[in-house]
């Protein structure tokens, strides 16, 4: 089954507009797991998320138990057909990542996730 490689990251929802805007700029997306339409139940899926990664850091995190989870993923420009991902991709997201250091968490890898795909516009 096709997927999308994403990174899971727990955003300050303070910075959240900010982060989204910044990341379109280089062609990379942001997705509220609530909101994400991949999720038949994104508000339980998004909570659940956010769980699991602050149980695996064992207090270390407690300052995000409020922060929005997301999925962000990788705008066409970065993909040459059935290619993976280059490293340079990579390197644009953790770098662009940890210039936001206070008000993200996430662990540096990649996951998968259904095609989270870009609503177009219509012309007449």
């Amino acid at each position: 089954m096709p997927h999308e490689n994403v990174a899971t990251v727990l955003v300050d929802p303070a910075v959240l507009h900010d982060l989204e805007v910044h990341l379109m700029t280089l062609d990379l997306r942001l997705w509220p797991v609530a909101t994400a339409p991949v999720c038949l139940d994104g508000p339980r899926q998004a909570f659940q998320l956010r769980r699991r990664m602050l149980m695996a850091r064992r207090g270390a995190w407690d300052l995000a138990s409020d922060w929005t989870p997301v999925w962000i993923s990788f705008g066409d420009s970065w993909r040459t057909g059935e290619e993976p991902l280059p490293w340079a991709a990579h390197q644009v997201l953790w770098r662009t990542l940890e210039g936001y250091a206070d008000h993200v968490r996430y662990r540096k890898a990649l996951g998968g996730v259904p095609w989270l795909s870009v609503p177009t516009e219509r012309s007449a």
